[in-house]
């Protein structure tokens, strides 16, 4: 048979080889797939109306489920920073450098290899508009860590949701109006600008975490409302942050709806893998299916989180997969289906699922693990079937999803094996944050460096104007031996012209402002007063927040010569001219 080919016939014999190739290396029609990536902040698995929520109406996230594939039993970390780091590495979050959220502790470690590495060195155009919480400085900063544009903030979350300070390639800049509104523009232009090469779009919303700020057009529907469906203990539901949630979902579905129009305006579906989930449980007790626990849990209801993804003509609409998954599997899972090389220089703790998901796969194999959840003093593990708790209590979540029955008894060797299996992960967990405990923050490996109040420590009468650290401001500076500290680390030795953003009331016009290190020191007098008022907080929906936001202007302090390693830099009012010295927002330091 083979002799009687002909040379035309031949090389239509070996495209069509090739096309199989390429297709079983997860690519459609000879061309890489477009990934977008949204990722929700501290939105719930029941904060959608595909997972039974009559509360809202999620049409556009809906459509996911219907063109694509949901994973019912999808988990990620009890809080945002390590999720993030899961998600980008393929690894626990204990082993990237990250414990925590706020002041140092979501820092993914330098030595990592993200989503955005192995993407862009694949030859994707990579971008993030939206919320890092993996590191401010260089070399933590997205341009560090793949991404070829930024548009966003990098603190764990942030104080004002309408036109604030933002980051765009380490500049800040003023955004335009409402935040996810404003990340969404700049993510389509992203992918217009990208139509014609494969793309790598990642938008992780800032949403629905508070502040509960959301513009008048979303929460009219809310306003007042009295749920129908409401949280198992409906004692503990704040139901102005249930109404403000709702609303802030529901303006995240009309952004998603509008990238998945550009999308389809562009012709690019069928070559998009869109992915859609979100970093912890709800932020605050609502309607969750009847689990136990929100975010900072280490129970179903902190850990289960929706998981959404579509590729038309090559993962079956509608599909639902039951196998539990997280994620530690998602870079696996990306770089299977895009038919890309898995280059990484660490051990990947994530499996990928490409075979659950892909219509035409022969290979639905899921061999059983167990899946770990660390969070402060708290850890659970999840296998196919159970969750051991914190506490040792053993959950058949197939039959108990609300964990009301403790079955540790009735299966006393899988608790036992279980009990095993957790201390001694949490025992790696310890010791890895144990090595990574101590790091200061890196200066000069940019020519820019932004130390923000939430890295620094006020001594002192000095306070924070927040309760937490993201996105607070230092005030109160009311006697002259009074401080602030940044413990650096400089990369680049050399001169710097340091700028601190302050505000300060007239009476404080001619006090005296020092910054030191080791033996180098600069200082200035304070010439314009600036005691702007705090901003607008009438859109935030629920009260006594503890978010206070206002503007800041710049007073450069001068040059000051760096040398380089570790010592603290020192912010002090030496001579104080009235009864209060400075608020300070940030310094930056520019080589």
């Amino acid at each position: 048979m083979g002799a009687n080919i002909l040379p035309s016939d031949m090389s239509k014999l070996l495209f069509a080889l090739f096309f199989c190739l390429l297709s079983s290396l997860g690519c459609a029609y000879g061309k890489q797939p477009n990934i977008v990536i949204f990722l929700t902040d501290d939105q719930g698995w029941g904060d959608l109306s595909s997972n039974g929520n009559v509360n809202l109406a999620t049409p556009n996230i809906d459509s996911l489920a219907r063109d694509g594939a949901t994973l019912d039993n999808f988990y990620v970390c009890a809080v945002c920073a390590p999720t993030r780091a899961e998600f980008l590495t393929g690894r626990y979050h204990f082993r990237t450098g990250v414990s925590g959220v706020s002041e140092g502790a979501g820092r993914l470690n330098p030595d990592e290899t993200t989503l955005a590495d192995v993407f862009k060195a694949a030859g994707y155009s990579t971008g993030i508009f939206g919320k890092w919480h993996n590191g401010t400085q260089a070399p933590y900063h997205p341009l560090d860590r793949g991404f070829d544009e930024f548009y966003g903030f990098t603190s764990g979350h942030w104080g004002h949701y309408f036109s604030p300070p933002l980051d765009h390639n380490r500049k800040q800049v003023k955004g335009n109006g409402y935040l996810p509104d404003d990340l969404t523009d700049h993510a389509l232009a992203f992918i217009e600008q990208n139509r014609d090469t494969p793309f790598f779009c990642y938008v992780p919303y800032n949403t629905p975490h508070s502040p509960f700020y959301v513009d008048d057009n979303f929460y009219a529907k809310f306003d007042g409302l009295d749920p129908k469906m409401r949280h198992r203990d409906p004692t503990v539901e704040d139901l102005p942050a249930t109404r403000a949630a709702l609303a802030m979902c529901e303006n995240i579905d009309w952004n998603v709806g509008r990238i998945l129009n550009k999308l389809s305006d562009l012709k690019l579906d069928n070559d998009t893998i869109v992915v859609y989930f979100s970093d912890n449980g709800p932020n605050s007790f609502r309607w969750n299916g009847g689990m136990k626990g929100k975010k900072g849990s280490v129970d179903e209801g902190g850990l289960r989180s929706p998981f959404l993804i579509r590729w038309p003509g090559r993962i079956t609409g509608g599909a639902r997969i039951e196998e539990v998954a997280g994620a530690i599997d998602l870079l696996p899972t990306l770089t299977s289906l895009s038919g890309i090389a898995q280059k990484t220089n660490k051990k990947i703790d994530g499996r990928s699922f490409a075979g659950l998901i892909l219509t035409d796969s022969e290979n639905r194999q899921w061999p059983e693990r167990n899946l770990f959840s660390v969070w402060q003093k708290k850890a659970s593990v999840r296998t196919s079937r159970y969750r051991l708790d914190t506490k040792g209590a053993l959950f058949d979540i197939q039959k108990d999803r609300g964990q009301l029955t403790d079955v540790s008894k009735d299966f006393p060797e899988t608790a036992a094996q279980l009990s095993d299996a957790l201390k001694s992960h949490r025992k790696q967990a310890a010791g890895a944050k144990a090595s990574y405990a101590d790091r200061p923050f890196t200066v000069g490996y940019s020519e820019t460096t932004t130390l923000p109040a939430r890295d620094g420590v006020p001594h002192g009468t000095i306070k924070r104007s927040s309760k937490a650290p993201n996105n607070s401001f230092f005030t109160n500076w009311t006697k002259e031996d009074d401080s602030i500290t940044w413990d650096i680390e400089v990369g680049t030795a050399g001169k710097y012209r340091a700028t601190v953003y302050y505000t300060c009331p007239p009476s404080a016009v001619g006090s005296l402002v020092r910054l030191d290190r080791e033996e180098a020191t600069t200082e200035t007098i304070v010439t314009v007063a600036f005691d702007p008022p705090l901003w607008d907080k009438s859109k935030e929906r629920v009260s006594e927040s503890h978010y206070f936001v206002k503007d800041f202007k710049t007073l450069d302090l001068g040059e000051i010569i760096l040398k380089k390693g570790r010592a603290p830099l020192i912010l002090s009012c030496p001579e104080l001219s009235g009864p209060m010295g400075i608020d300070v927002y940030s310094i930056v330091l520019t080589r």
